[in-house]
């Protein structure tokens, strides 16, 4: 049985990305991983494949045994995987309970790592991952210390376990835009107004697209837009400080960054 996992596949990119992928392949099943049943219900009428709903709650170790045990029992072929759960909090750090920014670590980090890990026993050559990271991963980022912190793991185990897969002929790449509108805001954005500014607004349906592109293209990495693409090459080359000051005057802030 060859077979695509989705996480996060209840709205924003984790959905789109499901589209894309069923558009592109012939699979058998594909697994929509979230914990909202009814959107993963919504969704799977939508697609050409038989999708299997795993409403099932990342943050709970309880859902990598579940998903360690389906896996056993049905022996697929996974050809790819898709790992877009996530969320982020911006405000000062010391204004997030520590839960929320644990399991801001947990979900981002930890189940990324966990998914990867329990699925590529079941991948073959041609097989890939796909996670989806953020702008945030390539600078210091302050009011969203540790989301960004949590997006530069993801960027640096997806390129480092791309080179560890090439001679398995499996391949990892971390898809990381700008400003993206999707539901992600409702949850990230804080009362106290720490980011206020956003420049573009990109849709998951562009970000997914653009990823699709990429991978054809043997890349490891996906940036949509060539405003965030010149910002990234930028970020590379100014001193951090200078970056995070840049952004705290975007964002109407007077506080200077930490000297070093």
């Amino acid at each position: 049985m060859k077979i695509a996992v989705i996480t996060g596949a209840s709205s924003g990119m984790g959905l789109e990305f499901a589209k894309a992928v069923d558009a592109e392949e012939e699979l058998d099943e594909i697994w929509l991983i979230a914990r909202r049943r009814e959107r993963l219900e919504e969704l799977a009428g939508s697609l050409r494949a038989k999708a299997r709903i795993l409403p099932l709650d990342l943050l709970d170790a309880a859902a990598f045994a579940e998903y360690a045990a389906l896996l056993e029992r049905e022996r697929p072929t996974v050809t790819t995987l898709v790992n877009s759960a996530g969320f982020g909090r911006f405000a000062l750090f010391t204004e997030v309970d520590l839960e929320t920014n644990l399991r801001m670590i947990d979900l981002n980090d930890k189940a990324t790592v966990a998914m990867t890990q329990l699925t590529l026993p079941y991948m073959k050559r041609g097989s890939r991952v796909i996670n989806i990271d953020s702008l945030s991963a390539f600078q210091p980022v302050p009011y969203q210390c540790v989301y960004g912190s949590t997006k530069a793991f993801v960027l640096s185990f997806s390129r480092a376990l791309n080179v560890e897969l090439e001679p398995r002929g499996i391949r990892v790449m971390a898809v990381s835009p700008g400003w993206v509108q999707t539901e992600f805001f409702d949850h990230a954005v804080s009362d106290n107004g720490a980011v206020t500014y956003y420049d573009k607004l990109w849709t998951p349906a562009q970000v997914a697209e653009r990823a699709m592109r990429d991978y054809k293209k043997g890349r490891d990495l996906s940036i949509l837009g060539a405003s965030v693409r010149r910002q990234v090459f930028l970020v590379k080359l100014l001193p951090h400080k200078l970056v995070m000051k840049i952004w705290m005057k975007q964002q109407g802030h007077a506080h200077r960054p930490p000297e070093d």
